[in-house]
């Protein structure tokens, strides 16, 4: 089939070399114009353009998709369809309308949950088991359009975004073949959305920062849903302290610490084990393992708290 690819980041790139080694012809790969990066910042290429060109691929970045100069050249293309994967610009209505088979979305959820631009990070911020791949008919609504087929993935309580991201990248990959697949055949039967929706807005600084008042599964749920990006985040001796990695009740030290008869306040440092320091938190314990000082790269959290000659009965977040 002759396609057009629309796609920005890491996610999206299987689902483009999926394509081309299926033998779809992708004829032309938008993407997210190169961006400042790093220290330096310097101009980043986008993943998707990376992969764009490591497989040959005609490449277009146009700061605004909106246009009739970006509408003419999509006509001059004539794609059968245009795939669209975490692309990151609004399609206008002409563009949705200009190939034969529509504009085929691939979204990190199960529609019509988690619309929107951070799936991924909520569902594991509200500690949800599963999530999954859906690809969609797009329409002028944010993932409102006619859903194809879906895929469903297991949520474990230690995986985290990045983690999940990887999977899910993958798995959408494949849904899409099949979906381009049933569509060649003519058996794709589009579903409404129907039913209890929410939505998956992008995330802010307020999302990051640690309330240690809350529950041990609530804050665990929040450093797993934003590692690698962006982080989330307490104090500690009046610093921003990075927290990457942490563990609930399976963990040895912390059952220990929950049979201690001392009442702590939230966000006290209760112990300090091998893997990492025993937390309280609003309702249980937490074993914190990895951390990041402002400044400085991760380390282990037992590290980090010895090398700062910290105390048990220190408290977080003050």
């Amino acid at each position: 089939m002759r396609l057009v690819f629309m796609g920005t980041p890491e996610f999206a790139v299987p689902s483009l070399k999926a394509l081309t080694a299926q033998g779809h012809e992708v004829c032309a790969v938008f993407t997210q114009p190169d961006r400042p990066a790093g220290r330096g910042k310097k101009l980043k290429p986008s993943a998707v353009k990376v992969a764009a060109g490591e497989l040959g691929l005609t490449v277009f970045q146009p700061e605004r998709i909106k246009t009739p100069e970006v509408l003419a050249k999509l006509q001059e293309l004539a794609p059968e369809a245009i795939i669209v994967v975490a692309y990151g610009q609004i399609l206008s209505a002409d563009i949705l309308n200009l190939p034969p088979k529509g504009c085929i979305n691939v979204h990190a959820s199960l529609l019509p949950q988690y619309r929107g631009a951070a799936p991924i990070h909520w569902a594991v911020m509200n500690g949800e088991t599963q999530t999954g791949v859906t690809t969609m008919l797009m329409d002028e609504g944010l993932d409102t359009g006619d859903m194809l087929l879906k895929a469903v993935y297991p949520i474990s309580e230690e995986i985290t975004t990045g983690e999940l991201d990887e999977a899910l990248a993958h798995l959408g990959a494949e849904l899409l073949l099949k979906t381009l697949d049933h569509l060649e055949q003519g058996i794709l039967v589009p579903e409404l959305q129907t039913g209890e929706t929410c939505y998956a807005s992008l995330l802010k600084r307020e999302h990051e920062r640690i309330d240690w008042t809350r529950s041990a599964r609530d804050i665990h749920n929040q450093i797993r849903a934003l590692n690698p990006f962006p982080g989330s985040f307490t104090t500690f001796h009046r610093e921003n302290l990075k927290i990457w990695r942490s563990r609930l009740s399976d963990s040895p030290e912390l059952t220990e610490a929950d049979n201690h008869e001392s009442v702590s306040v939230p966000g006290e440092v209760v112990s300090v084990a091998k893997e990492g320091i025993v937390l309280q938190t609003g309702s249980g314990r937490i074993l914190i393992q990895e951390v990041q000082p402002a400044g400085k790269r991760a380390m282990p959290a037992r590290d980090f708290f010895l090398g700062r000659r910290a105390r048990v009965g220190e408290v977080l977040g003050q």
